[in-house]
Order: C-alpha cells, then sequence, then structure tokens
C-alpha cells in the first residue's frame, strides 16, 4: 500500500498537535491536517494543571507562563483554597502554548496540509482523505469533530449545554492561585498568564453575557474597575459532547472530539496529551481496539468527579457547592489533589 504518511492527524490544535510529536516521537511519519492558519486560540481557562507540565515536558514542549500554586473556590461569602502537593501549575496563554508546540511538531519534521476535512475513505489498509493517505487517523478537531460525525461515533447528545466565553486584562495577577468565583449564572476561572495579563473565563448556560456575569461578581468585578482589555471576547460551545467510543477501525478520537464533559475541573489538556499518548502506544502495537480500553482508563476519574460536579452545578445543589468544599477541606483537597496528577 503506498501512502502519504504513516499517521493523518485531522485538527492542528494544542492536542492535534501533541499526537502529531508523540508520533513522530515513536518514528511515525506524520502529516497534519489543519484549514486555520497561524495559532490557534480558543475560549478556554489556560491553566495547566500539575500533571499536565511532565507530559509537555516529555514532548519536548516547554510554554512560557505564570506558575499557580492552587485552587480557590469562592462565592463571595466563602472561601475553600487547596494549595497543591504536587507541584505547581502553568497559566499559558493558549496562543503561546499553541506556538511552542506548533514549533516542536516543525522541528521534528510534521508534515502540515491547510485544508478543510469534510469526508474520508477507510478500508483495511488505511485511510484516505482530502486526497492524502495513511494507515491511521487520529481525530483531533475538537469539539463539533468532522472525524466523530463521519466515523458514526457521534454520541447521544447531552440533555444540559453549556458555553464558554473568555477574555484577558491587563491587570498584575493579585494571587498565585486559580481562582474560581461561583455566581447564580456562571463559574468564572481566573488565571494568571503573565505578570501584567489575567485570563477570565466563563462557564454558563447559553445567553450569559460575560459583561452581565462579572457584574454579578462584585469582588471580582471590583478587581477590575479600570483594567484594560488584553483580548477581544471568545466564545465556545455547547461544551458537552459525547463520541459513542472513542476509536472505530483505523480512526481513534483524540482531545475534545473523543467526548467532552466540561472544563469545570480545569483538566481537559492534561486529559487530551494523555489520550495521545496512549494513542500513538495503540497504533504502535498495531492494536486500535486497545485505545479504547486505555481511554476509559486515563479519564475514569476526570469523568466520575466531573460528571457529579457539573451534575450538582446544574442543580439547586449548586448554591451549596462552596459552602461543602469550605466546611469540608480534606475533601475538597483530596479530588483537587486526585485531578491536579
Amino acid at each position: 500500500m503506498t501512502t502519504d504518511a504513516d499517521v493523518i492527524v485531522v485538527g492542528g490544535g494544542p492536542i492535534g498537535l501533541a499526537a502529531a510529536i508523540e508520533a513522530r516521537l515513536a518514528g511515525f511519519t506524520v502529516i497534519v491536517i489543519e484549514p486555520r492558519d497561524g495559532s490557534i486560540d480558543k475560549a478556554c481557562g489556560e491553566g495547566l494543571m500539575p500533571g499536565a507540565l511532565p507530559l509537555l515536558e516529555r514532548l519536548g514542549v516547554r510554554p512560557v507562563g505564570m506558575p499557580f500554586r492552587g485552587i480557590s473556590y469562592r462565592d463571595g461569602h466563602r472561601v475553600a483554597e487547596h494549595l497543591f502537593r504536587s507541584g505547581f501549575g502553568l497559566g499559558v496563554r493558549r496562543l503561546a502554548l499553541h506556538e511552542a508546540l506548533s514549533d516542536r511538531a516543525a522541528a521534528l519534521g510534521v508534515m502540515r496540509v491547510r485544508v478543510r476535512v469534510h469526508d474520508f475513505g477507510e478500508d483495511a489498509e488505511g485511510v484516505s482523505v482530502a486526497g492524502l493517505r495513511a494507515k491511521w487517523l487520529f481525530g483531533a478537531d475538537g469539539l463539533h469533530s468532522t472525524v466523530r460525525r463521519v466515523a458514526g461515533l457521534e454520541g447521544r447528545p447531552h440533555g444540559t449545554h453549556r458555553y464558554g466565553l473568555r477574555k484577558h486584562f491587563y491587570i498584575e495577577p493579585w494571587d498565585d492561585l486559580v481562582e474560581v468565583h461561583w455566581s447564580p449564572l456562571v463559574e468564572a476561572y481566573v488565571t494568571p498568564v503573565s505578570p501584567d495579563v489575567v485570563g477570565i473565563a466563563m462557564l454558563g448556560r447559553r445567553g450569559a453575557g460575560f459583561d452581565d456575569a462579572l457584574a454579578g461578581i462584585p469582588e471580582l468585578s471590583e478587581r477590575l474597575r479600570g483594567a484594560e482589555p488584553a483580548s477581544s471576547l471568545r466564545g465556545a460551545g455547547p461544551l458537552r459532547q459525547r463520541a459513542s467510543r472513542p476509536s472505530a477501525g483505523r480512526v481513534l478520537l483524540i482531545g475534545d472530539a473523543s467526548g467532552y464533559v466540561d472544563a469545570i475541573t480545569g483538566e481537559g489538556l492534561r486529559l487530551g496529551l494523555e489520550q495521545a499518548r496512549v494513542a500513538v502506544e495503540a497504533i504502535a502495537e498495531d492494536s486500535p481496539r486497545s485505545y479504547d480500553q486505555q481511554w476509559r482508563r486515563v479519564t475514569r476519574d476526570f469523568r466520575m468527579l466531573t460528571s457529579g460536579l457539573v451534575a450538582a452545578a446544574g442543580s439547586p445543589l449548586r448554591r451549596g457547592i462552596v459552602p461543602l468544599a469550605a466546611a469540608r477541606p480534606r475533601t475538597y483537597g483530596a479530588i483537587v489533589e486526585r485531578l491536579a496528577r
């Protein structure tokens, strides 16, 4: 069989690039297909948990950012804080992370093709997409994945849809924690990303406008009074997506394309990096179905803990989340540590 590469990765965001780097380090030839040019931004919290940093390090990627030492839940009345026992996290502008991954992929000889994927074909020996052919196809094309749809891997839709908004402000970070402000409308994540910039990412239902939501968090709106925007407002969603399973034949889904619960615990990138690693291990063993088992293993804690928290956040229990975390610091700390690893 004549092929253009061993692996084609559809999607050139951070997880697609991480998968391409993993594959190159394992000795595979790789083509990344991505229609957008330059660094790719996304509305996200931009906090890399401590467990994500060694995974980037092993890829040879060292993004520049601001260390943070824990997570603080706040509701205007109570505060629950936990300092990581497993090291520091890192607040990194999404554009800076993408640039670091892109430079590393280029240095390893990952080829790029700028085209939009609408379909692909698969047979027993490989996959054909956008006029190219490879032995394996990684779908890393995000929340609304074309690869997931064409592969017949769409799962049943979730009943609750949440949306994300993000904006940066020029202001010196006032804390070395990621603050999560809980209000009736949203959760607002405050992440220091440089010595003079913080990012504010919000999660909420459709129609929760950024300015109105910010005004409903007096502690945060007062902090930002007079601060100049450092970026335009970006949005994403609906965020909750499902795949029926993470692989089919020679197609493996990675990152948000493989199913997305919610960003409420800040684990999306770490999980995507783990998925990239086990996906490459699976094709190296010529055992793509083993990826399903490994995917379930590396995402198990996240799926269980986050699903429970998201369910509580969308119910009358929401108002009790921060008080409960403050009243039971050991339990709160254990959950944060479990997710930070």
